[in-house]
């Protein structure tokens, strides 16, 4: 990507721009959250926060109670 630096007006080619994708597979989540009975525990293990395993789980149509009952 090109990108005018704010200070010379010079065009700089940067790439990687942002935060990298975490990815974690939804069985790994399913697997913690079935071990830890609890979302913030489970988000410790994984080194994520429990915002990012509710959204994993709601992309895939998942709830957490279904998963720690079972």
């Amino acid at each position: 990507m090109k990108v005018v630096c704010q200070n010379c007006g010079e065009v700089v080619i940067v790439s990687g721009l942002g935060r990298k994708a975490f990815n974690v597979p939804v069985t790994i989540i399913c697997d913690k959250l079935r071990v830890c009975k609890d979302v913030g525990k489970a988000a410790e293990l994984l080194d994520c926060s429990p915002a990012y395993l509710y959204k994993v789980l709601k992309a895939e149509g998942l709830k957490t109670k279904d998963i720690i009952k079972k």
